[in-house]
Order: C-alpha cells, then structure tokens, then sequence
C-alpha cells in the first residue's frame, strides 16, 4: 500500500464554487475512483486556496492510469479546471505529489520495544 498526499492552488476567489461542487460529487466520479484503486481518500481545503488531498492505493500507476483512462473523470476534471490557479491541464495530472517524511504506524512498528 502506498500513501499519497498531494496540492493543488485553488483560486481564492472560487473557494465556494469549489466546496459546493465537492458536496456532491458526481456518483459515477465516485465510483471511478474507487474503482481506479484509491482509498481513504480526503481533500483538504485552507482559506488562502491551499488544497491538501491523501489517498491510499495498491499502484499509483495503475490507479493514474485507470483514472487518465476514464470519461467520467475526464468530464469532472474539465468541470473543476477553471477552479485553480494556474491550471495547464487536468488537475489530477499536475498536482504536486508531497514527499512523505514521517509515518507513525511505520515507526512504531520499526522501533524497539
């Protein structure tokens, strides 16, 4: 399993037209995600447009490659694109993946007793 965060600028201005759009988020949007192979997935939203999302996936290219693939979020994608700042393409394809520096499960089970 691997954990993935990533972040995204969403435009101060249309922080509301962001959250309202992620309040219901297409059904079958939802079902590509999970069927794509992402879990315990979570956005996070600050009020300067900073957004924070996590996911957990078997293969983060197979899980890429099965979303890139898909229709419905091609459409979803091109829905929420004028939402970011700076956006050159599919919000999903140019996110900024964070390095992972510390993990407490990880370490926990590494230490000694």
């Amino acid at each position: 399993m691997t954990r993935v965060c990533f972040r995204l600028q969403v435009q101060v201005e249309l922080l509301d037209a962001y959250r309202e759009r992620h309040a219901a988020v297409w059904p079958a949007m939802l079902r590509a995600i999970a069927v794509a192979g992402r879990r315990n997935y979570s956005l996070f939203l600050d009020d300067d447009g900073l957004l924070i999302g996590y996911y957990e996936t078997d293969s983060v290219a197979d899980a890429d490659a099965a979303l890139a693939a898909s229709a419905v979020a091609a459409a979803w994608e091109a829905h929420m694109q004028d939402l970011f700042a700076g956006s050159t393409g599919r919000a999903d394809q140019t996110a900024r993946v964070l390095p992972e520096v510390f993990n407490l499960e990880d370490q926990l089970a590494a230490a000694p007793d």
